[in-house]
Parts: structure tokens; sequence; C-alpha cells
């Protein structure tokens, strides 16, 4: 049974050494290649006298190189920190600093980017350069090429880890301030990834399409659900939603996780019957999918489940909501996930009633260490769980959501808002996520938020946000909302836009959009 991280790799490969584990372009590497590969990057790791939950940077985008660091830090005892590809030097020096790396892993065209920020970050010792380019200018930090490491090093004595030692800081997307890094054992990623694959009934048969970012745990968790049961991941950095179709069908694949923005988009496209036969399933998370979208994936994939699903980084996955309840709940995040409880508690922790409003706490295997060096929204955010029995002196920690949801008669969960996105107007407190779903289903716009922004006598109007692929007026959206929502929650003004920003991990960023409007209203 694997308890840390790389027995992913390795246990898998004992029992599935010949069978395609990763494939990337035309390339691929079985099991068995994929652990030697692991095992002596790992050694290199060592040779550079690297110490145990020293921190080790991967800045790369989706290739072998990118997962055998992962790995591979965690069979040398390292600690790895996924850097989205997408990220500029300013933001990934802030990472560097903020969690002392060590090494960082990189191309040499993201390190040239990176050269006048390297000085600043005091502990980094090492840079990996992959690919054939050499760097100059870097003179502060030893240079190695990836294929010059060596690979004959023998540690005298292997580091010495348990499930609960750190394995990986992911660093949130910073919409509310600087991101957050998130430390996560391996006893929570493996969790994880044997919670995600037992409930998606994932075999080696499957075939995975990763699209989403690693440095997002729900990206990560295409490599670990898959690896877990010995199926294959092809990698893949997408240009334009049509190629994941592609993709799709060219590699039949079973399996493919999204984001609303990226369904929203996949629901307007063609898809062949080469991906209608193949694909299995798909998962939803990182925000609610509209209905509107969900109805036209279903229609146009009636051979596919849909897994709709609710998670944040500090727990990794909380509920999922099985297909054959989408019809009579189409609106629920689902149950807790095997080997979690997820309760609905008022602000003094004590249990919420059916169908009453409530912050979603989570408890389990799952939750994480914390925020790397940040004990005050540690423990904003990690606090003893509800309910615990007088006679434990140690309390058990859970995480509080910070997100409003309820739970109805019969268990399942649905969620409400962010605390900090609820929209204050008039007296009332409105979910955006409501308004957005009657705009989504009049099928007038591809993209939309809704946002409170202040104003002098309501407190915060009602903006929205969209994008359009007809000639839709903000009037048309505005007598949408008329017709299906109360006064209060109609928009106070619709703005058009040709897109929305996303955050690295492909979500709308509601932030920037506020940001930009938050003089509207202004006198």
């Amino acid at each position: 049974m694997p308890y840390l991280l790389h027995d992913l790799i390795i246990k898998t490969s004992a029992w599935a050494g010949d069978k395609k584990a990763l494939k990337h372009k035309k390339a691929s590497l079985s099991y068995k290649q994929l652990e030697a590969e692991t095992i002596t990057f790992a050694n290199s790791i060592l040779s550079l006298g690297i110490c145990k939950s020293e921190r080790i940077a991967i800045y790369l985008p989706k290739q072998f190189e990118a997962v055998i660091s992962f790995f591979s830090t965690s069979l040398a005892g390292g600690v790895f920190v996924p850097i989205n590809p997408l990220l500029k030097p300013e933001q990934v020096a802030y990472i560097l600093k903020d969690c002392n790396v060590r090494i960082l892993i990189t191309s040499p065209d993201r390190a040239s980017l990176l050269k006048d920020t390297l000085a600043e970050c005091h502990d980094l010792q090492h840079l990996i350069i992959t690919g054939d380019k050499t760097i100059e200018g870097v003179s502060q930090l030893a240079v190695h090429r990836w294929q010059d490491l060596s690979s004959e090093f023998r540690p005298t004595t292997k580091p010495s880890i348990i499930d609960t030692d750190m394995a990986a800081i992911l660093y949130t997307s910073g919409s509310t301030g600087k991101p957050k890094g998130v430390v996560l054992s391996h006893r929570n990623m493996v969790a994880g990834a044997k919670s995600v694959a037992e409930y998606l009934n994932n075999t080696a048969t499957d075939k995975l399409l990763a699209v989403l970012p690693f440095s997002f745990d729900y990206g990560f968790s295409q490599l670990s659900s898959a690896f877990s049961v010995g199926a294959s991941v092809t990698l893949m950095d997408y240009l334009l939603p049509r190629d994941v179709i592609k993709a799709v069908a060219r590699e039949k694949i079973t399996g493919l996780a999204g984001v609303p923005p990226l369904w929203n988009q996949l629901a307007q496209l063609n898809w062949p019957d080469e991906a209608k036969e193949c694909l299995r399933y798909t998962t939803n998370s990182g925000g609610a999918m509209p209905k509107a979208t969900l109805s036209s994936l279903r229609s146009a994939l009636t051979k596919t489940d849909f897994y709709l699903m609710y998670g944040l980084t500090e727990a990794f996955r909380s509920t999922y909501l099985s297909p054959e309840q989408i019809d009579n709940r189409p609106d629920s995040m689902g149950k807790a996930i095997p080997n979690a409880e997820v309760m609905v508690v008022r602000e003094d922790g004590s249990p919420c009633t059916p169908g009453e409003p409530g912050e979603l706490v989570h408890r389990g295997s799952l939750v994480a260490l914390g925020y790397w060096n940040d004990a005050i929204k540690t423990a904003e955010r990690f606090k003893p769980a509800p309910n615990q029995l007088s006679g434990l002196k140690l309390p058990e920690i859970a995480v509080w959501s910070g997100d409003s949801v309820h739970m109805d008669e019969d268990g399942y969960f649905y969620f409400v808002a962010r605390k900090d996105d609820m929209i204050k107007t008039s007296g009332y407190r409105v979910s955006p996520t409501e308004i957005e779903e009657v705009i989504y289903s009049s099928g007038l716009v591809s993209e939309t938020a809704a946002l409170g922004i202040d104003h002098p006598t309501l407190g915060q109007a009602i903006v929205v946000v969209a994008t359009t692929n007809k000639e839709t007026s903000p009037d048309a959206i505005i007598n949408e909302c008329k017709k299906h929502l109360p006064n209060f929650m109609i928009p106070y003004t619709v703005e058009i836009k040709e897109s929305l920003p996303k955050n690295p991990n492909g979500k709308i960023d509601r932030k920037l959009i506020a940001a930009e409007y938050q003089d509207l209203f202004q006198e």
C-alpha cells in the first residue's frame, strides 16, 4: 500500500511496469521507465546536497521533466513547489523567496526571463536547466544542465520520510492579496489520490488528459489519481479549446477534468464521434458549472458521466455529485468524498439545520498542514473541528472554508457564495452565483460574472460583466434577469467585454474585474 507520494509510481511499477504511464506529444514513458527516471533524478538532487524538507521549485510547462521532478523531489525527501508557467518573473520571485527555495528547475527561456530577479532569492543555490541550451549571467548560482547531472551518485543514507512529512507547497492564485503557500503532506496527497480514484471508478484502463496546470491541486490530481491505479496520463498545454477535443478523440481519452470557463467554451463546439465514444467521464471543479453549459455538454456527450465537484486547496477535494443525481439535484455540490467529513456550521460551530446557510467545514486526512510562513492566516482558516469530545485535550484541526453553503434533508450540499463574494445591496445579501445562473440559462452570454461594487446609496450595486457570441445588448441581459429575479437582485448595470480575465488556474478573476470597476459610482 502506498503511503508516500512517490510510492504511487514505484509500487504501481511493480505490477504495471511495461504499461504506459505518461505521454507527451509523440513520446511516452512506461511505469518502469518513469520509476527509473524518478530514482535517477532523485539521486541527482541528493548529490547537490539537498536536505530533508528543503524546497525545490519546478517552473516548467507540462512535460516529462516536470512530472519526474515532482516525484523525484518526494523520493529525495524534499518538498516540491510547482509554479504555474504562466506566472511573470516578479510573481515567481515572490514564491521563490517566500518558501526559501533551494533549487529551481526550469527551461533556458524561462531562466533568462528570471535572471534579474534570481539575485534577490538569497536561499536559492542551484539552477537546473532542461533542454540543450545553456544560460549565463547568474553567477551567484550553480547552474546544471538536466542531462549532465550525475546519475551515479548513491546516497550513503537515504532520508527517513513518513506520511505526515511535507510533500508539496501549492500557491493559491492570490486573488485576495499575495498568494498563500498551502503545505501538503504525503498523507494529504496519497489520501486524495485514493479517494478521487475511488469515486471516479478509475482503473488501469483509463487514459486521462492533463490540461490544467500542475500548480493547481485539481490539475496535479490527474497525475496522482491515475498513478494510484496504473492509468495513463497525456500531457497537454492547449492553445485553443478545439485542441482539447481533438486530443480526446486522437488519444482515446476516457477522463477529462476542467474548470467552468473551459467547459463554457467546449460546450459551444462540435464533438466528433471518436470523442463521444471514448470519453467515459468528465469532472468540474473551481466553481459551479452553469446549468446551461452542463445541459449542452450532456446533450452532446450522451455516453459520458459528469461529476460535479467542490474543493479547496487547503483540503484538496471535499464533495462530489454522482452522475445519477444530476437530474434530481442539478444545483448540488453533492456529498462528502470518501474518507472525509463535511459539515455546515454557524459562526459558533453549532450545526446548521437543513436549508440554513452556514460555513462549510472539512475534517479528515486531506486537511493541509497550514500556510507556509503565515501564522495569522493559518489560524484564521485552520481551526479546531466542531463538536469534539471534551476528553480530547489536543484538538483535531479542520479547514473552515470561508464558503457559505447549505445542506438539504438528504445530506446533499449546495453552494451559496464565497463569504467575501457575497453582494450586500439595499440591505440584502445576494449570491452572485444565483444571478449568473439566470444569465447563463438565457443563452445570451458565453461568460459572465456578477459583482458588488461600492455605491453611495445602495451599499453595493450589482454590476454584471459578460462576453457574448451574439449581438446581445445590456438591456437584453437585464430584461432576462427581471423575468426570473426579484428587484433587489436585478443588475444595476451590465458591461459587455470581448473577454474576461482569468487567473493562472483558468478561473474568472473576479478581484481583477472588481478592481477595474471600483470607482464606477464614486462622485
